[in-house]
This record gives structure tokens, C-alpha cells and sequence, in this order.
């Protein structure tokens, strides 16, 4: 029975060193500026997305983000904010339903939301969410 002990001692002592916590954690990489997309990895001074082929500097990838999110831009580049009145520059099909919204259409009082699509905006055929590629201030 004693041959058996310290075999079995070993056993408990290299498990409990394989099972200690570790302290280690990794470097965020942050997501591309230009395509959103978290397939990114560092590249000397810059970070590079390997989708998009963009390439960013590290010092101010943080900064820079920040100020990217806050600013919604129409199809023209001019930037828009809650309440700006908007034109639809393209007939867009709704999901789910037989509406098309056509061009031209005038949107009121628009407000910004985060996600994929940034504008959210009521009209007379009811509530949409809308990009702002296919929109162009007023």
C-alpha cells in the first residue's frame, strides 16, 4: 500500500499546478476603424485589419474610435445630429413588408442611435431605422 501513496501524492500536486489561476491576461486589439470588424493583429507601429487591408496607428486607435462612433455622417459626408430633417437619396425596399419608401422623401426631426443603422425616424407609413449612407440632409 505504501508503494502506491506517493505515486498518487504526485498525481494530486500536478494537477493542483496545472489548475492554478493565471494572472496573465492578454492585450486588447481594437476592432477595425473603417469596416468594424475585430479580425485585427499589430504590425510594428500600426495595427492592420486582415479584412479590409486597413492600417491604423497604435497611439491613437483608442482616440480615435471614440470620435468615429459619435459622428454619423450622411451620403454627402456632412455630419448629422438629433433633429435634422432628411431626404432620401434611393427607393428602399422594407424588410418584412410591401412598403417602399421612395426617394425624395422628406424625413422630419430624425434621431441617432447606435448599431448598424444610425438614424431612427418616423413617417407616415410608419417607424424606420435607416442608414445614413442613403440619406442626405436636407
Amino acid at each position: 500500500m505504501q508503494t502506491g501513496m506517493p505515486g498518487n501524492r504526485r498525481r494530486s500536486t500536478r494537477i493542483a499546478a496545472l489548475s492554478s489561476p493565471v494572472t496573465e491576461t492578454m492585450p486588447t486589439i481594437p476592432a477595425c476603424p473603417q469596416c468594424t470588424m475585430e479580425n485585427t493583429y499589430p504590425d510594428g507601429e500600426n495595427f492592420v485589419c486582415a479584412d479590409c487591408g486597413h492600417e491604423w496607428p497604435m497611439q491613437g486607435a483608442a482616440s480615435a474610435a471614440e470620435d468615429d462612433a459619435t459622428v454619423v455622417k450622411d451620403a454627402n459626408g456632412n455630419a448629422l445630429s438629433d433633429g435634422d430633417a432628411v431626404v432620401l437619396i434611393k427607393d428602399l425596399k422594407v424588410k418584412g413588408s410591401s412598403i417602399t419608401l421612395k426617394m425624395g422623401t422628406k424625413v422630419k426631426s430624425i434621431r441617432l442611435v447606435g448599431g448598424d443603422h444610425e438614424v431612427d425616424c418616423k413617417m407616415d407609413g410608419g417607424s424606420f431605422m435607416l442608414k445614413a449612407c442613403y440619406l442626405r440632409k436636407a
